[in-house]
C-alpha cells in the first residue's frame, strides 16, 4: 500500500474530501474523485465517507484503493 502524508495549510483547519484526493494527486480531475466518494470507495479512520465535501482534518486517514493518505 502507497503511504502519502498530505500537510494541511497552517491557514486552514480542514479540507474537503475531493479537494484532498485531487491535491494528493491520487485522482486526475474533481469528477473522478466525487466518482469513488460516491461509489463508496473511500475510508475516513476506516470507516466509509460518502460525503463528498467532509471536512477532513489534521489527523485524518483516508483510504482509496491501495493509497492511504495521513492528513496532519
Amino acid at each position: 500500500m502507497e503511504k502519502i502524508t498530505f500537510n494541511l495549510r497552517e491557514t486552514d483547519s480542514s479540507i474537503h474530501l475531493i479537494q484532498l484526493l485531487k491535491a494528493a494527486n491520487v485522482v486526475y480531475s474533481g469528477s473522478e474523485a466525487q466518482q469513488l466518494v460516491t461509489s463508496g470507495q473511500v475510508k475516513r479512520n476506516g470507516q466509509v465517507e460518502l460525503r463528498k465535501r467532509a471536512q477532513i482534518v489534521a489527523g485524518d486517514c483516508i483510504q482509496v484503493a491501495n493509497v492511504e493518505i495521513t492528513v496532519l
